[in-house]
C-alpha cells in the first residue's frame, strides 16, 4: 500500500497510466487522424456519391419494391387499429356480441391486433431480407465502378 503524495508506479504490465496508450480512450493530440465515426461530412472522403446512386436502376427498383410494401402494410394497419374504435362507436351491439363466456367480440379484435402487429413485423423482416440483398447487390456494383475490392 502506497503513502499519501507519495507517487504511484504502475504495475508491471499496466498501461493505464501511460500517456497516449493503447487504454486511452482517444488518441492525444492532432498527430493521428480521428477515428471514422468521429468524422464529420466534410472530412469524410469515402462518401458515396449519392447522385450516382440515386440514378441507377436497381436502386430505383429497391425503393420502388420497399413502397410498393411499406405504403399498403402501413394503410392497411391504420385501417385495422381504428376499425376497432369506429365499431365499438359505430356498431356497439355488433361488438357486444358474445363469443366465449363473457368475452365479446370487442376484446378478441383488440387482442387480435397485437397478433396483427407480430404478423406484420415478421412479414416486414422476411421482405427485408430482400431488400438487404439488393442493397448488398447496389453496394457491391459502386465498389465495382469505383474500382475497390
Amino acid at each position: 500500500m502506497a503513502q499519501i503524495g507519495a507517487r504511484l508506479e504502475p504495475e508491471p504490465g499496466d498501461l493505464t497510466p501511460t500517456v497516449g496508450s493503447a487504454t486511452d480512450i482517444t488518441s492525444l493530440g492532432r498527430s493521428t487522424p480521428k477515428p471514422q465515426h468521429e468524422l464529420t461530412a466534410t472530412e469524410d472522403v469515402d462518401v458515396a456519391a449519392w447522385d450516382q446512386v440515386a440514378a441507377m436502376d436497381e436502386f430505383r427498383q429497391l425503393v420502388a419494391a420497399k413502397v410498393r410494401f411499406i405504403a399498403p402494410a402501413t394503410v392497411f394497419f391504420i385501417v385495422y387499429y381504428f376499425a376497432l374504435l369506429l365499431l365499438v362507436c359505430y356498431a356497439p351491439s355488433f361488438m357486444d356480441t358474445k363469443i366465449l363466456g363473457p368475452v365479446n367480440l370487442a376484446y378478441l379484435f383488440a387482442l387480435s391486433q397485437f397478433f396483427m402487429a407480430w404478423i406484420l413485423a415478421y412479414v416486414y423482416l422476411r421482405k427485408a431480407e430482400g431488400f438487404d440483398a439488393q442493397a448488398k447487390n447496389i453496394i457491391a456494383k459502386l465498389k465495382a465502378l469505383r474500382g475497390e475490392k
